[in-house]
């Protein structure tokens, strides 16, 4: 019979169990799928954001969002969208019943015990399929699985999680979620395009003041200078917004000083509109990369 057996709610963070589901079952293989799923909670941030892992009679799968991870236990044969749909449910129902900074305060283990009375209902109701009224939700998770599919947790990952490899550096450093970022927006993709713009603008610029040095030795080279250094803040902006990289936020703001400082040096060059609206985009292209935050991670506000 294929069903939900056990779900748990975690911190991404340190692994903190925040609530999980009754379980009354003392199956011995169950018990360590179980001793599995424990290993993983502690190691989310090492995975991609959707996992299934398969232990032989049960499968775990799990998501992670906004810092916290919905993980499951359920027979092989339970259908992926389904268990999927139930991560989903659980997901929604605790962002909007517990606020981030409650969340990141909880010290104790399983501080939202009371969130089980509601994983419990929805376990039954997800172990009597024809119960459910879902049935939009299943198709666009099965649309979703079928673009983006979980991934397949491959022995060698399990023997990590069981510590047999701690020493060994994680191959998925550059897809963990909270190196993944979030879907690109309309006014990220604005910003890009105005950053490109203006590095463009200052690449041109650049070009011909390098024709003018050329032809008049009185030229002022450090203009050439300030217009690269503008052209090379603008582009880096871009590929800060689209890649994640340590210190993501701060190597902006320092991408955008020097887009002001370079056109501050260019006053005699450009006149005032034109050096307003490329501080602007830099300052539009600062926050939009402050905005787009890696997955697995609350957004961060303060400077």
């Amino acid at each position: 019979m294929s069903m939900v057996l056990f779900a748990s709610v975690v911190r991404v963070g340190d692994g903190l169990p925040l609530s999980a589901s009754t379980d009354y079952e003392q199956d011995r293989e169950l018990q360590e799928t179980k001793r599995h799923l424990k290993g993983l909670s502690k190691k989310l941030s090492q995975f991609p954001d959707r996992c299934t892992l398969r232990t032989g009679s049960y499968n775990v799968n799990f998501t992670s969002s906004l810092g916290v991870g919905y993980l499951m236990v359920c027979t092989a044969n339970y259908p992926n969208v389904l268990a999927f749909c139930f991560l989903d449910e659980l997901q929604k129902e605790f962002i909007v019943t517990y606020d981030t900074k409650r969340i990141n305060s909880a010290v104790r283990p399983y501080s939202f015990i009371e969130f089980d009375t509601f994983i419990q209902k929805t376990k039954q109701r997800y172990n009597s399929p024809r119960s459910l009224s879902t049935k939009i939700n299943l198709a666009d998770m099965q649309t979703e699985i079928k673009l983006r599919p979980p991934y397949q947790l491959s022995p060698e990952d399990l023997r990590a999680i069981n510590g047999f490899s701690v020493h060994t550096p994680s191959k998925y450093k550059g897809i963990a979620p909270t190196q993944m970022l979030e879907p690109v927006t309309l006014p990220g993709i604005v910003s890009c395009v105005l950053s490109v713009l203006c590095g463009g603008l200052n690449l041109l610029r650049g070009v011909h003041a390098i024709e003018s040095i050329l032809q008049n030795d009185d030229e002022d080279f450090n203009y050439v200078i300030a217009f690269f250094l503008g052209t090379a803040a603008c582009l880096y902006q871009c590929y800060l917004f689209a890649y994640f990289s340590v210190w993501r936020n701060s190597k902006s703001f320092l991408a955008f000083a020097l887009i002001c400082l370079s056109n501050m040096y260019l006053y005699e060059l450009r006149n005032m509109w034109q050096i307003l609206f490329h501080v602007a985009v830099g300052g539009f292209m600062t926050l939009q990369i402050r905005l787009r935050q890696p997955l697995g991670k609350a957004p961060d506000y303060n400077v």
